[in-house]
C-alpha cells in the first residue's frame, strides 16, 4: 500500500459514516477545496468527513520544470504520465483504504478533485473494486482513456459521476471534456454534465449544483 499523503480534514459533525476526498489541481495543495466545505450547505444530519490531501512535489515539464505539488507530470507533447497518473491512483486508494477502516462504508464515500485532481478522481473511481458513492470530475478529462474499457470495475458501472466544466476554460478546452464525457457515456457510466460561463475556476452557481448532487448522493 501506498505511504498515506499528508491530509487536512474537515468533519461537519460527530462520527461521520460517508466521507469526501477531495483532490486539488496543478499547483495547488489540500488547502484549495477547504473552504468549499460550508457553501456546499449539507443538511447538519449528514456527518461528512471531507478529506484534502497534498499531492507530492515534483518537477513539471510543461512549467520549464519547476517543482510543484503534481499528481503527475504533464510534458510539452501531450503524452500522458502514465506511471504518473498510476502512482497517484494508488495514494488515493490508500486514503480509500483508511476511511473503510474508519468505518466508513466504500458506498458512502465519494471521489471529488479539480483539474488534475479531477482526471485522478475519475482514474481510480472507475477503477475501485467495490462501488464508491460517486465521482465528481471538475474542469477535468478522462485519462488514459484508452485502458479504461479493459481496466474498468464491474462494480463501478453505476457510480454516478458528476462533470462540470467552464465554457471560457484556456487549459483544458471544453470540447476536451466533452470529449471524456461522450467517451464515459459510450461505455454505459451515468454522467450528469455541467457547463458554466466561466474560466479554469468555479463558481457559485456550480457550488450549488455540487451541493445538491452530494446530497442526492450521499442521501
Amino acid at each position: 500500500m501506498s505511504e498515506l499523503l499528508d491530509t487536512i480534514e474537515v468533519e461537519t459533525g460527530p462520527a461521520p459514516r460517508a466521507a469526501i476526498i477531495w483532490l486539488h489541481g496543478l499547483g495547488a495543495d489540500g488547502h484549495d477545496f477547504e473552504p468549499i466545505v460550508p457553501e456546499l450547505s449539507l443538511p447538519p444530519a449528514t456527518a461528512v468527513r471531507f478529506v484534502f490531501p497534498h499531492a507530492p512535489i515534483q518537477a513539471v515539464t510543461i512549467n520549464g520544470g519547476a517543482r510543484m505539488r503534481a499528481w503527475y507530470d504533464i510534458g510539452h507533447d501531450g503524452r500522458q504520465d502514465a506511471a504518473g497518473i498510476r502512482a497517484s491512483q494508488s495514494r488515493v486508494e490508500a486514503l480509500i483504504a483508511r476511511e473503510r477502516g474508519r468505518g466508513v462504508a466504500a458506498h458512502r464515500i465519494v471521489l471529488a478533485g479539480f483539474s488534475q485532481g479531477g482526471a485522478i478522481a475519475l482514474q481510480t473511481g472507475l477503477r475501485h473494486p467495490d462501488p464508491l458513492a460517486g465521482v465528481l470530475a471538475l474542469s477535468t478529462y478522462l485519462p488514459l482513456a484508452d485502458t479504461l474499457e479493459k481496466e474498468a470495475s464491474a462494480a463501478a458501472r453505476d457510480v454516478p459521476i458528476f462533470m462540470a466544466h467552464g465554457v471560457e476554460d484556456p487549459l483544458i478546452p471544453l470540447a476536451r471534456a466533452a470529449q471524456s464525457r461522450d467517451r464515459l457515456s459510450a461505455l454505459g457510466y451515468r454522467v450528469e454534465w455541467h457547463e458554466y460561463p466561466m474560466p479554469h475556476s468555479v463558481c457559485a452557481e456550480e457550488i450549488r449544483d455540487i451541493g445538491v448532487w452530494l446530497q442526492r448522493t450521499l442521501g
